[in-house]
């Protein structure tokens, strides 16, 4: 068949749709919000295709996996297997990042384990690890008449008499040892000191070298080579040393002292404490506790005290309470400060110095400890003393953080700690042995810590290159000369690139180096240049997410597929949207049908089939208005895309711009991440722009420095900037939002109506009509939270949730309340003929009609139909929305807000899943904002909003380690 046919759709709001989309062809469907575009994409023909996909597997496999719910269609008929790339976000545990969800880190694991050079982590020199027979040859060919000692170390600088020891190296018939430097014989008296450490070492064979070397045989007997009698002693001991010392072998010149140390491990001769164990993938993971730093586990950060926090006001004086920490409990400062005046008289320093005025070693002493004995002189009713150490106030938070088993007590040390890079590994989250480990002279952090595109460039810079051709001397094929041909792959040494492998190392990684490639090359393909593989999942936007699980299906090279993509151009700048498009192409032409739901104009264009639902939201759309190729949306009158796509819509360009309340907010020197220590200044009162490639630095400046400093002065947040030097301006402002794309909740009992306060509103309401107050209802039997008058059964959820144990948790719909969440009798309450049931179940529009009575309601609801959300039902699971929604939800919550006038809104791309005509709804709400004198400032990609704003700030030129 040629065609996906669907006939029948009545999921959610579609109205009985019939559509025809072309397979193996690129169809973008596109519609105002809440028209149905995800309804019929996702809801109804993905759900379909993967539904009759697990029907096909076995009664086995299928009991372990959710039964789909058939969705709502009368037949859908040219089906593929479904796969779907949607905006669900990305994962939000701390030790995903780019590199383990795109499985390069695992293939890098690999590489490093398998060729990686071992360097001592204390002076740097190359380790290698030896078999006997390479010792044995190493050793015979040293300088001839040579007088040298084989030793076989037992014990390496230990405590301990070490009697028992000695005594079995006697038994075992062994003449000579050395002990810590002398070499005695085994039948001297040798008494060691317990408390130092020793070092004992067996002289296994001493020997002269002499004729060492294997002799060619002169032909008179039948065998190549005669066996030499000094070699086979030489081996036997060598064998010995090993067996001895658990593979460590020392040679000692008997004359001038000097030792070389063999190993069959990789270990440092000057450093033989520095053993780096048997290398392994997973030596390399910081997943696991064979490769993870010991301090942080492999998080490369951990809650360390932040000195700035225990003394937030320098100008007081340890007797004022300087040390905020201990100021939260009289009886504590009492006795702390009794603790310090004991200090102060040891040490030296002034209990009524203000804390600036204090040496820095005496600032020291007091936040770190002393570890000298104290004596104490307690006041009160009893005159006594008594004798202790100081632990600090750093200690002292770090114990307590430690020991407590009160939550409330942990929350409040927190408050004066920071997520630090870890004060072992640095942030590099791996042991130092193994970052010890190098291929072409980088560590595996080192590369991770690159973007793609340099990334690429190291691993293509590793291949074998071929040599460069010699010119010729004259005449060379006349006089008979071999003339080298080029060889694909040169010879050992010949002709490498830069910290290229040799050719026995290619042999060995080469499908890994392949791999590697390929996977760096498809993220590069959707635009993701800039990311590098060390950064953490949970920092990337929706968009992003998708985009590196839209590289791996390209990567898997499927035929045949139907694939289902939700706006995959989300925060992507207009230049790379070429080639994301070219990207979707490809997995078109590998003979897949692709559906895109998507806004963006360009992506538009480029579809080959193009469908727009609407023409309203919710109950309003749920129709096709128009199909066909761009040309055909162009030319039809009810299209409200195919107005914007010809230009007869557009969403105007303001006639002028605000010039601002001639005040400035400016960040100085500015070097988070990407940052090139820029200094910004932005004027408030006015609607502002943040714009540049993705990967520029507009997140790093804007939710790496400003917000969070904006958030920790003004609204007393816990947040702190990061790598900025100072910030002016601060004092106009008297609060600071920041509306992000985060979900407003993560489980279904989070809701749009509970999140802006509304439900409240409406129990309120419920529990005040005649009905309750017969049956003496409060607003508590209307809520699905607590006892009375919820389900009990599902216990207020209207899913059940079932454990699968070793797979994803699976939710069925409620068999007692049929998913309404309440009781029969809550239910029989009902205002207007709707019960609460019934309310919640309505869209944002249809609620603003129903309650338009009652105003503080309907004031709500109108603020939440102007941000263009009017689609939304009051109930719908925050589980289900998409970052936009929920970033418009929060938007909506804030508006609701009395304005000051002197507010700092900041917003992360307000206009995901937003058609041309809610984002002029859209921008009508935040002008409102700016016109009361409030400063909005967006991050965009959007060019519409980026013509309609006052002030902007361009970064760049491009993305990662070229822009900032």
């Amino acid at each position: 068949m040629d065609n996906i046919v669907v006939k029948g759709a009545r999921m959610h709001n579609l109205r009985s749709v019939d559509v025809t989309i072309p397979r193996n062809k690129l169809t973008v469907i596109t519609g105002v919000s809440g028209s149905g575009k995800s309804t019929l994409a996702f809801d109804t023909i993905f759900a379909e295709g993967q539904r009759r996909y697990v029907e096909s597997l076995s009664a086995y496999a299928r009991q372990f996996i959710a039964q789909m719910e058939k969705p709502e269609v009368d037949s859908i008929e040219g089906l593929s297997p479904a796969i779907s790339i949607d905006q669900k976000t990305a994962p939000r545990n701390p030790r995903s990042t780019v590199g383990t969800i795109t499985e390069i880190y695992d293939y890098m694991r690999l590489l490093w384990a398998k060729i990686g050079k071992v360097h001592c982590s204390t002076c740097g020199k190359i380790l290698q690890k030896q078999s006997s027979s390479q010792m044995v040859e190493t050793i015979a060919n040293m300088p001839e008449g040579r007088k040298i000692y084989l030793l076989a170390p037992i014990i390496e600088g230990r405590k301990g008499e070490h009697t028992k020891l000695l005594d079995a190296v006697r038994r075992e018939g062994f003449v000579r040892m050395r002990v810590d430097g002398n070499i005695m014989t085994t039948d001297e008296e040798v008494t060691l000191d317990p408390k130092k450490a020793h070092t004992i070492e067996i002289v296994v064979d001493r020997l002269v070298v002499r004729d060492l070397a294997v002799k060619e045989d002169d032909g008179s007997t039948g065998s190549a080579k005669t066996t030499n009698p000094n070699r086979t002693r030489l081996a036997d001991s060598v064998e010995l040393c090993l067996k001895k010392s658990e593979g460590t072998v020392i040679v000692l010149d008997a004359d001038s002292n000097e030792e070389i140390r063999f190993s069959e491990s990789f270990v440092c001769p000057d450093h033989p404490e520095q053993q780096v164990p048997e290398l392994e993938p997973r030596s390399f993971s910081f997943n696991s506790p064979h490769g993870a730093c010991d301090e942080c586990h492999g998080l490369g950060s951990i809650l360390q005290v932040d000195t700035a926090s225990i003394v937030p006001n320098e100008n007081l004086t340890l007797a004022e309470g300087a040390i905020h920490p201990w100021t939260t409990s009289a009886s504590r400062m009492g006795f702390m400060n009794n603790v310090l005046e004991a200090l102060a008289a040891e040490v030296g320093f002034d209990m009524k110095t203000a804390w600036k005025s204090l040496k820095p070693e005496h600032k020291e002493i007091i936040l770190r400890g002393y570890n000298e004995p104290l004596t104490v002189k307690m006041d009160g009713r009893f005159d006594a003393t008594y004798r202790t150490t100081y632990e600090g106030v750093i200690g002292n938070l770090q114990r307590r953080h430690h020991e407590t088993d009160s939550s409330y007590v942990r929350t409040q040390i927190e408050e004066y700690m920071l997520e630090l890079p870890c004060n072992s590994c640095k942030g590099l989250r791996l042991k130092k042995e193994i970052l010890g480990v190098t291929v072409g002279e980088k560590n595996i952090v080192a590369v991770t810590d690159m973007s793609v595109n340099e990334a690429e460039e190291f691993f293509r810079g590793l291949l074998p290159q071929p040599p460069i051709p010699q010119p010729l001397s004259p005449g060379a094929g006349e006089r008979g000369e071999k003339v080298k041909k080029n060889s694909p792959l040169p010879q050992t040494g010949e002709g490498l690139g830069v910290g290229a492998l040799t050719n026995y190392e290619f042999t060995i990684v080469k499908k890994v180096l392949e791999e590697i490639i390929s996977r760096l090359s498809f993220l590069r393909n959707v635009g993701l240049t800039y990311l590098t593989l060390s950064r953490s999942a949970s920092t990337l936007s929706g968009g992003e997410a998708q985009r590196i699980r839209l590289a791996t299906q390209i990567g898997s090279a499927l035929e045949g597929v139907l694939y289902v993509l939700d706006e995959p151009s989300i925060g992507l700048h207009q230049r790379d949207n070429a080639r994301l498009i070219t990207t979707i192409e490809n997995l078109r032409d590998l003979g897949n049908t692709v559906i895109v739901v998507e806004h963006d104009e360009e992506t538009m264009e480029a579809a080959d089939y193009l469908l727009e639902i609407g023409p309203g939201a919710g109950k309003y759309g749920g129709t096709v208005v128009a199909a066909g190729v761009p040309e055909d949306l162009i030319n039809n009158p009810n299209s409200v895309t195919g107005q914007y796509l010809s230009g007869k819509r557009a969403i105007e360009t303001p006639k002028k711009r605000r010039p601002g309340n001639g005040k400035f907010i400016t960040v100085k020197d500015a070097h988070h991440h990407n940052l090139q220590h820029v200094d910004v200044s932005m004027p408030l009162g006015t609607f502002i722009g943040i714009s540049g490639v993705s990967g520029s630095g507009k997140s790093s400046l804007i939710h790496g420095i400003l917000g969070p400093q904006l958030l920790h002065v003004l609204n007393k947040a816990h947040a702190k900037p990061q790598d900025v030097g100072s910030f002016d301006g601060l004092q106009y402002l008297d609060k600071a939002i920041v509306i992000d794309q985060s979900p407003i909740g993560r489980t279904p009992r989070s809701n749009p109506a509970t999140y802006t306060g509304i439900f409240t509103d409406i129990r309120d309401l419920f529990s005040g009509v005649p009905e309750s107050k017969l049956r003496g209802y409060q607003p508590g039997r209307f809520s699905f939270n607590v006892k009375g008058g919820r389900c009990e059964e599902c216990e207020g959820d209207g899913m059940k949730r079932i454990e699968m144990h070793f797979l994803p948790d699976v939710f069925v719909t409620c068999e007692v309340c049929h998913g309404h969440r309440y009781n029969r009798e809550t239910l029989e309450v009902t205002y207007k003929g709707k019960n609460i049931a019934e309310a919640l179940d309505m869209t944002v529009t249809e609620a603003t009609n129903f309650f338009s009575s009652i105003s503080t309601l309907k004031k709500k609801l109108q603020t939440l139909d102007d941000v263009g959300l009017g689609y939304l039902h009051l109930g719908q699971s925050a589980t289900t929305l998409s970052g936009g929604e929920a970033q418009r939800v929060k938007l909506a919550t804030e508006l609701l807000r009395r304005s000051t006038g002197q507010t700092f809104y900041i917003l992360d791309e307000p206009t995901t899943g937003l058609h041309f005509e809610d984002i002029r709804r859209l921008l009508s709400v935040l002008e409102r904002l700016v016109d009361k004198g409030n400063t909005v400032l967006v991050i965009e990609h959007n060019l519409d909003v980026l013509k309609s704003v006052d002030y902007i700030v361009d970064l760049g030129p491009d993305g990662g380690s070229g822009g900032g």
